[in-house]
């Protein structure tokens, strides 16, 4: 249970759901005018579903991402999993 208190810590803190959440828009709106551009453009009927979830995706990849980094530096011994050494 403490594991899952860490992971979840992990997911709101240290600007990770600001910065997972740009990811989320640079990419969603790629995609969705790749995958939805004709109907976007009013060509075609928009499927909310897709559009939404082509949000959903790249901000639950990038939240992953941070959290894994994070546990990783925890695991090598990093002091409570904080940021790097200085860079």
């Amino acid at each position: 249970m403490a594991r899952f208190s860490t992971i979840w810590l992990y997911c709101f803190s240290d600007g990770v759901p600001k910065r997972s959440g740009r990811v989320a828009l640079i990419v969603g709106v790629l995609l969705n005018l790749i995958n939805q551009g004709d109907a976007l453009l009013g060509h075609g009927h928009v499927n909310v579903v897709k559009l939404v979830l082509t949000f959903v995706v790249p901000y639950c990849v990038a939240t992953y991402g941070a959290v894994a980094y994070r546990l990783s530096l925890e695991r090598a011994g990093s002091p409570s999993g904080n940021r790097a050494a200085s860079t």
